[in-house]
């Protein structure tokens, strides 16, 4: 159980994160967040002690030479160096003292990861909208674009995250890709989707269904077809997936049917896949919550 905390400030729009120090044989916390993070060198670690970007429970800053304590609480901030900027805009579709809708544009991570600090939905809403408890209430690809729910208060998060954990909310999603003359559709695909290889990757397997979505065609052109994609379950890539299975993989996925190079930075190809509406009625004021993205994909 985490003790006492005092939240640190943020520090350029950016939340510390927070460690609980496990059980070992460490003699600094600095020796811990060198095991624990091995992608930092530990000269690095020594800088951020320095400039005072590791702190204590109560927010305070950490000495390079403090103490390891199991079950001590510290807080860190996180950096990239010379993390380069994403040249796309979100923007803020509603906002209110318990829900945040924003419009993520492609290529955007929504939460800090990897080579992603500054650079996420999650950091640049903090910093537009100056409230640190914002919490994403799903997640999206860094890929795909579209609609993200945030939770604007720890007072009322249970009660939206249980519209997600219950299957109480509608998401509607858009895809191009191939057309499919052979199906009849809508369709509805089932299938058992687990951890494939590398790590990043999904894949399906015999067995019992752990995944679902409702496939319909809405634009039919030569080459192309516009689909609407309506996931029962959030399995992680599961769209992507489903309509790779199907024979029809969505317009520049680089990751299926089969992996694909793409270096940081190239932006001419996004993935052609948009979280096009959300609906729910609302667990607060029993209202019913309609959101549409304002973006499109391309023609």
């Amino acid at each position: 159980m985490l003790c006492r905390m005092t939240p640190a400030p943020l520090r350029n729009g950016l939340a510390a994160s927070r460690l609980q120090l496990p059980r070992g044989a460490w003699a600094t916390v600095l020796a811990v967040l060198a095991d624990t993070f091995p992608s930092v060198s530990h000269d690095e670690w020594l800088q951020r002690f320095a400039r005072g970007l590791v702190l204590d429970a109560d927010a305070l800053p950490l000495p390079a030479t403090a103490a390891y304590r199991e079950g001590a609480v510290i807080q860190y901030y996180r950096e990239v160096p010379a993390e380069a900027a994403i040249p796309f805009e979100e923007a803020v579709l509603h906002a209110d003292a318990h829900l945040v809708v924003a419009d993520k544009p492609h290529f955007l991570p929504v939460t800090p990861a990897g080579a992603y600090v500054e650079q996420t939905l999650l950091t640049r809403l903090i910093r537009k909208l100056g409230n640190a408890d914002l919490v994403p209430l799903h997640r999206i690809d860094r890929g795909t674009a579209g609609l993200v729910l945030f939770s604007a208060n720890p007072a009322s998060r249970a009660q939206y995250q249980a519209l997600f954990r219950e299957r109480r909310i509608s998401k509607r999603y858009e895809a191009l890709a191939p057309p499919l003359p052979a199906l009849v559709l809508p369709l509805t695909r089932k299938s058992r989707i687990v951890e494939g290889m590398p790590f990043f990757r999904m894949q399906e397997v015999d067995g019992a269904p752990n995944s679902e979505t409702r496939i319909e065609v809405i634009e039919q052109q030569e080459r192309r077809w516009r689909y609407a994609l309506h996931p029962i379950t959030g399995k992680k890539h599961q769209l992507r997936v489903h309509m790779a299975a199907l024979g029809a993989p969505i317009h520049n996925d680089e990751f299926y049917p089969a992996l694909q190079a793409r270096e940081d930075g190239q932006y001419e190809k996004p993935l052609q896949l948009l979280a096009q509406g959300l609906s729910f009625t609302d667990p607060l004021s029993g209202e019913a919550r309609v959101f549409a993205s304002r973006l499109s994909l391309a023609v």
